[in-house]
């Protein structure tokens, strides 16, 4: 609540998931099923409250993907949100991650990045080696948005110049089956 004891709406209402797979694993289960819901808010209250349980990201298991979409959208690509979109990527130490991530969630929950409507959501994927940021889009045939959200995310997390951002449609992850592989490299 804000001092006069309303709740400050926001303009899209989010939710947390969260996948977990066994290392080494292959199982008939299919990704879609793994993907359990955590929790839905609407307002800056709502989000604080949730978000205070979470367990930080240097905790988590490796692998496990934690996820924040717009709701309404799931974190899939073949969602109708995102089946024409993509993705920026970011690849993290394991040590500096968690901070980056918190950002990220701050910014797209406080509507701070520019082309926020052509955002759907953003996947921490924690990893044995490094953890991968992504931030995914609606369009990835939108190359003004495109490269606007990416200069919008370098701007925000105040990205060092050493860090690179790859870039990847998702028809291009169906074709692979791969989120992170054989990326098409932006800046």
């Amino acid at each position: 609540m804000n001092r006069m004891g309303i709740e400050t709406k926001r303009k899209h209402k989010f939710v947390f998931w969260y996948t977990r797979r066994t290392p080494g694993v292959r199982t008939q289960t299919s990704y879609e099923d793994n993907i359990k819901k955590i929790i839905e808010f609407s307002t800056v209250e709502s989000f604080w409250v949730c978000y205070c349980h979470l367990a930080r990201p240097s905790t988590m298991p490796s692998p496990t993907d934690l996820h924040l979409f717009k709701e309404g959208i799931r974190p899939l690509w073949e969602d109708s949100a995102n089946c024409n979109g993509g993705k920026w990527i970011i690849r993290f130490k394991k040590s500096v991650s968690g901070r980056f991530w918190e950002d990220l969630v701050l910014a797209l929950v406080g509507d701070q990045l520019d082309y926020g409507d052509n955002i759907c959501g953003a996947v921490l994927s924690i990893r044995f080696n490094e953890d991968i940021l992504s931030v995914w889009n609606r369009n990835a045939k939108d190359h003004e948005a495109v490269m606007a959200l990416r200069d919008a995310i370098k701007r925000h997390l105040k990205l060092p110049p050493g860090y690179v951002m790859e870039y990847k449609p998702h028809d291009a992850s169906l074709r692979d089956n791969s989120s992170y592989r054989n990326t098409w490299l932006r800046g």
